[in-house]
Parts: C-alpha cells; structure tokens; sequence
C-alpha cells in the first residue's frame, strides 16, 4: 500500500461513482482474478470460492487491460485502496514527478516530496505509504530517495 505508477492510454479518464470521486479499481488483472475464482469454485466449490474471495470478481473493479501499444501514459496511483490516481497522465516520468512535486501532491497523508525523490517513483518504481526508521516516520517516497544506510 502506498504509491504506484500505472500506464495508461493518454486519453484516460478515471471513473467517479455517483459521488462524483474516483472509483478506486484494482491494477489491472480481472481475466487472472476471474481464473483464480473459478479454479477455487471447480476445485473446493463455488461457495468456498465466494466465501474466499468475498464474492465473484467484478470486471468494473478492475483498470482496463489495454495492449501494451496503448499504454503511453504515466499516472501516479495511491494503492492504499484498489487504487484511485492523485495525477493526471503524462508522457513522461520527469513531467508526472515535476507535477506532483510542484501541485505538493501527497507522498503520505499530508507529507509531500521533492522532483528528485518522485522521480524513482515515476520511473516504474512503487512506494509504500510510509517508513518508521530510528523513531522518524517519513513517506515511503521519501524513504525509498534515501541511499541505503543514510538518514535524511
């Protein structure tokens, strides 16, 4: 749980629910989830299978699974749910990290980071919400910037 960055087609537009806020949706993944539901119901049965997953896995509780071609855009997500973005998409990871550092977007709860700390993140990498090292708690942006053995 944390932060992650997800491609996506240039022209994507999050769904809201009803509320008009982002809809959190898993990475995508739902043809693997249904697999893995329908494997534990043929194997244990489907109300095993229900009960294990907490229900059959709903295509609208997953981002969509666009061929790599499409997948042009950075986004940075917070996974601390399924996923909702904190950014728009961009081209590049340098202007999603000159974004987030510039709109002091969250690196966790009210922490923010700096260019230089997002742009690992950007990059592909993953965060997690937050790190506790020697009585300091900081963003796992903020931690994984950190060079190993060094105290910010």
């Amino acid at each position: 749980m944390g932060r992650e960055v997800r491609m996506v087609p240039a022209d994507w537009d999050h769904p809201k629910n009803e509320h008009g806020k982002y809809k959190p949706l898993y990475p995508p993944g739902y043809q693997r989830a249904a697999q893995e539901f329908m494997e534990k119901a043929q194997s244990e049965g489907l109300q095993e299978a229900v009960e294990w997953f907490g229900g059959a896995p709903d295509k609208d509780d997953y981002m969509p699974d666009w061929p790599d071609s499409e997948r042009t855009h950075y986004m940075m997500y917070e996974d601390t749910s399924e996923g909702t973005p904190i950014s728009p998409a961009f081209p590049t990871p340098e202007e999603l990290a000159r974004w987030l550092a510039d709109t002091g977007a969250s690196s966790f709860g009210s922490q923010t980071a700096t260019y230089d700390q997002w742009l690992p993140i950007c990059r592909g990498g993953w965060a997690p919400s937050m790190v506790m090292t020697d009585g300091k708690l900081m963003s796992g942006v903020e931690f994984a910037a950190t060079p190993t053995g060094e105290q910010p």
